[in-house]
């Protein structure tokens, strides 16, 4: 029921004899006009000192890419990096959701080795009213809690009644403060962006010693929310299987269940005929799949799935510290969009031939 159609490169180093320069971490936006925009991290390492977003455009349904661009012009740039992630609102403005990192220590990365803390960051927002041509200069938000850091890991989605969500984990400060666990949010504004003074608990796991990561969050045709985490358990640094809860008035949401998926990093994709897409790194299987939803009631039904790309098996295993770990993972964090044709294009990063490169992949749903 899931074909694997086509796949192809939207970023691979040019000249790896040249220069180290990897990719990590893409989100895509389907344009009015049928181009596609991609984001997407560029660095010489996954915590180095020049990691930054750049966009790429593709004007034939993905197939091939224009070269990267700097996402903006960072006026900090010296002491910080950033990783955004791009989404569409229904008039057609493409948001940018992501974190600006504080790097004030050259001779570290952007975790605490010893107690997996971050550095201080800000949340920062910007917008394009011309599909990613131009852009306003990044706006920093002011969030409703403390994290005291918090997790990139998901573009803006505008619900029916006009809020945005912004997706993200509480995540400890560089010291090992965590005043509100390491949970799964979403922050709420009620004016388009311009203040974030709400936020919904999706899944929190925390007293348990588990982390709730890397959430994908959808809404359903029939209204509700559909929230899925990654679920990693601090003490053995081993990855659970992935949880998911629902939410019927988009306000607060059910316990989390399992949903049958061994995997870390998974992603959704609310389809024109009401199923889900769920694309995740899959940890009992070598490989990035892909897995069609049914959601019957209350219940997660996993209908038929399809491996995308099998390189080098990854996932977390106790065998290091926890930031040792993520920043050795080899592939993951797919985006989707549904095409006009009912075609879906998925991008997602992986480590080919000792390049982490963003790839793409088209993907027929059939019945």
């Amino acid at each position: 029921m899931i074909e694997c159609a086509e796949s192809g490169l939207v970023y691979r180093n040019p000249k790896p004899h040249l220069k180290s320069s990897h990719a990590w971490h893409p989100s895509l936006v389907y344009l009015d006009d049928g181009s596609l925009l991609a984001g997407f991290d560029l660095g010489e390492a996954v915590e180095s000192l020049d990691y930054r977003t750049y966009t790429a455009r593709s004007h034939d349904q993905g197939r091939t890419w224009d070269a990267p661009r700097p996402l903006f012009e960072d006026p900090v740039w010296r002491r910080s990096t950033h990783s955004v992630r791009l989404g569409r609102t229904r008039d057609g403005t493409i948001v940018g959701f992501g974190g600006r990192f504080f790097r004030d220590d050259a001779d570290e990365g952007l975790t605490n080795r010893a107690n997996l803390g971050y550095v201080p960051m800000d949340l920062i927002l910007l917008r394009s009213p011309d599909g990613g041509a131009t852009w306003d200069s990044p706006a920093t938000l002011d969030p409703p809690l403390i994290g005291p850091a918090f997790e990139i890991c998901h573009r803006i989605i505008e619900l029916d009644d006009g809020r945005w969500l912004a997706p993200t984990s509480t995540w400890r400060g560089w010291h090992g403060e965590a005043p509100n666990g390491m949970k799964a949010i979403a922050l709420v504004s009620y004016d388009r962006g311009t203040t974030w003074p709400g936020w919904v608990t999706v899944i929190d796991q925390y007293e348990k010693g588990i982390i709730s990561w890397e959430q994908g969050l959808t809404q359903l045709a029939d209204g509700r929310l559909l929230g899925v985490v990654w679920s990693f358990e601090e003490k053995t640094g081993r990855s659970l299987p992935n949880h998911f809860a629902l939410s019927a008035d988009t306000r607060t949401f059910s316990e989390p269940r399992e949903n049958g998926l061994h995997g870390e990093t998974a992603k959704l994709l609310t389809l024109s005929d009401g199923r889900v897409l769920c694309m995740y790194r899959r940890t009992d299987r070598p490989g990035l799949w892909a897995n069609l939803v049914r959601i019957d009631g209350d219940d997660w039904v996993n209908v038929a799935e399809t491996p995308v790309w099998q390189g080098l098996a990854s996932g977390m295993k106790g065998q290091g510290t926890a930031g040792d770990e993520l920043s050795a993972l080899k592939f993951g964090f797919p985006s989707m969009v549904e095409l006009p044709s009912g075609e879906v294009l998925a991008v997602f990063w992986c480590l080919e031939e000792c390049l982490h490169v963003i790839r793409w992949a088209r993907l027929v749903i059939k019945g």
